[in-house]
């Protein structure tokens, strides 16, 4: 993708399900589950690069034993710096006694990460700052076992300022106005709730104080706290934790916005923001790793049992499409061949770029992710290449001569690596976003891949979000190649509204798509719509959220989609470049058939799934009205 879009974060938990002696048994090493931990976090560093973070907890440790541990941290390897801090606690050991270091009760005893609940979480940071503060998982500490929390998620609220309020007429006094804290105390109030019943029924039943604390560990009811805990939230989410004592639990919003994955077996039961990661660590099947149902609790109690339960009623299903275009890893069965149902697709509307000059055309891809959509645009090409020789060879009264036939039929699709992407420079670039000489520099390309004057260059990406890099880098490097005509393909539809659901996509102003439409009010002298639409988000501004209505959706209904896209190419070609600019987006229509199960697509059309999305987009259009560049939500 040319574009850098922070995003949604990964999640990942292991709950060993043998005493740690029969891993040391079985595979040498009580650091069975931490080894595990560490692969699947490290294939998810896609989901994360702004910071990580590791909690642990041990189980049946005695009285002043500690048996909760962390290790987070923001460096630029975060994953590494995190278990490099981990591993100190055991290093020394191994070297100095290798008896020791497999004498599990030993290790136990002294080494923190010896445990058998694991919870790791990778950070994009979509809002606050880049501090240690702000990774997961953060905790909630009591000297009650049963009322320690460590929480971790993959999510974003549309209304933390409704929960907060919550909380402050509770009496409590969170430490800070976010999410994460909101979320946790939330949580963790009804954490407090439900042990204290708890702690009343047994005591009425005549146990004493120290048997009460058992009793409650065995018997606490996660799905309530769940329940009661999440009423209010309005958002997609992925939530991950662990009680004290040993419960652990992961929670999916009613829509299935955010992913969450699944696998267990007699050894271990684990979660994943990604199906792919856990078949690759754990060796298993498509078939073996399952789908968290939406508004549903993968639930692993202390004892073993794990189990899933509904603790929000399932709404209509709006899983998010950008998973499939961008966001996952492409090991995925389903996301491959989605990918490349993608770039098939957009087949009809290239060859209309074109004008159907195939033989004048090369076709390539902006590295890296684009390159599974780009198979799927080949494969589509060379079928309509190999339809068009039939009608040619059919059409004809006589065969063809040798020459003549081998002419027809060794036609193929012009395909070369064009664009190259380095890597160095971009980091290097993204600390210092003013030096536009250098932006320019992101992408290299291969000389001599077209005609210069003569070909057309068809280059297909993901998606295009702000246009930024296509302006100032991609375009202007790849005018160098002279071609006639370039034609950016974009695999996603037209990104027009904000997300409010954990991708860094919150700021109308930003969009491409959306300054097109406002120049196209201007230029058509529409631009009374653009005040028309004002006041009635001023009008609504401070109504209850489900009242909330988009009417940003009336700056894009006077134009058609190829309106819009012509006037992108506009708006992205410099005066500099001499190749004709076409964009090429994808149709909402045919994300839906190329990704039929995931049909979340409001930054494409508006329709949010919650009404806390109406609300940020109609935010989101009074800052840019107002002239705020800021988050709405």
């Amino acid at each position: 993708m040319s574009e850098l879009i922070k995003h949604e974060c990964g999640i990942a938990l292991i709950r060993l399900l043998k005493p740690l002696e029969y891993y040391q048994q079985k595979y040498g090493a009580w650091l069975y589950g931490l080894h595990k931990l560490y692969l699947l976090m490290e294939k998810q560093h896609n989901r994360g690069q702004d910071g990580a973070g590791v909690a642990a907890v041990k189980f049946d440790m005695d009285p002043g034993m500690p048996y909760i541990f962390r290790h987070r941290s923001i460096e630029p390897n975060a994953i590494d710096d995190v278990f490099r801090k981990i591993s100190k606690t055991y290093r020394k050991l191994e070297k100095k006694d290798q008896d020791l270091m497999s004498d599990v009760t030993y290790v136990k005893s002294h080494i923190p990460f010896a445990a058998e609940l694991y919870l790791g979480h990778l950070r994009y940071g979509t809002f606050g700052g880049n501090t240690l503060d702000y990774v997961h998982p953060v905790m909630r500490q009591n000297n009650w076992r049963s009322r320690n929390l460590v929480m971790a998620g993959n999510f974003n609220l549309t209304n933390v300022d409704e929960i907060f309020s919550i909380l402050v007429d509770l009496g409590q006094h969170p430490k800070d106005f976010s999410d994460t804290v909101t979320i946790l105390e939330n949580v963790g109030h009804f954490l407090d709730t439900e042990v204290q019943r708890k702690f009343n029924q047994f005591k009425a039943e005549g146990y004493n104080n120290r048997e009460i604390s058992f009793l409650i560990e065995e018997n606490l009811d996660v799905s309530y706290i769940l329940r009661e805990s999440s009423k209010k939230w309005d958002g997609g989410y992925a939530i991950i934790g662990m009680i004290g004592h040993g419960d652990a639990f992961v929670m999916r919003d009613p829509w299935g916005i955010r992913p969450a994955y699944y696998y267990k077996d007699d050894e271990v039961a684990v979660v994943a923001s990604e199906r792919p990661v856990i078949q690759t660590v754990f060796n298993v099947p498509y078939e073996q790793v399952y789908e968290i149902p939406a508004g549903n609790a993968l639930i692993i109690k202390k004892k073993g049992d794990v189990f899933l339960s509904e603790v929000r009623e399932p709404k209509p299903k709006k899983s998010c499409s950008f998973e499939r275009i961008y966001f996952s890893r492409g090991s995925d069965r389903d996301i491959y061949r989605e990918r490349k149902t993608l770039g098939e697709l957009l087949v009809p509307s290239i060859l209309k770029a074109i004008d159907y000059d195939l033989d004048h055309t090369v076709f390539s891809y902006i590295p890296n992710t684009a390159e599974t959509a780009f198979y799927g645009m080949i494969k589509g090409i060379e079928r309509y290449m190999l339809e068009e020789t039939f009608g040619n060879i059919n059409g004809r009264n006589q065969m063809p001569g040798k020459e003549e036939l081998a002419a027809i039929l060794y036609r193929k699709p012009r395909v070369e690596k064009v664009a190259i992407k380095d890597i160095r420079l971009r980091t290097f670039i993204s600390q210092d976003k003013g030096r536009d000489d250098l932006v320019e520099h992101v992408y290299d390309i291969t000389y001599g891949t077209l005609e210069p004057g003569v070909d057309n260059l068809v280059i297909i990406d993901d998606s295009i979000v702000r246009g930024t890099t296509l302006k100032k880098s991609i375009l202007r490097i790849l005018d160098r190649l002279g071609p006639k005509k370039i034609v950016v393909v974009s695999s996603s539809p037209q990104i027009r509204y904000p997300d409010c659901y954990g991708i860094d996509m919150a700021k109308l102003g930003d969009f491409i798509a959306f300054r097109a439409a406002v120049r196209l009010l201007q230029d058509t002298g529409q631009h009374k719509i653009l005040n028309e639409v004002y006041r009635k988000c001023k009008e609504q501004q401070h109504k209850p959220k489900e009242e909330i209505v988009n009417y940003v959706k009336e700056i894009y209904a006077p134009f058609s989609e190829e309106e819009i896209s012509v006037k992108i190419a506009e708006l992205l070609k410099t005066e500099d470049i001499k190749a004709d600019v076409c964009i090429v987006y994808q149709t909402v229509e045919n994300l839906h058939k190329a990704c039929p199960n995931h049909t979340g697509d409001w930054y494409f059309t508006g329709d949010y799934p919650t009404p806390g999305g109406n609300k940020v987009v109609n935010k989101s259009f009074i800052n840019f009205m107002e002239g705020r560049n800021q988050r709405a939500y």
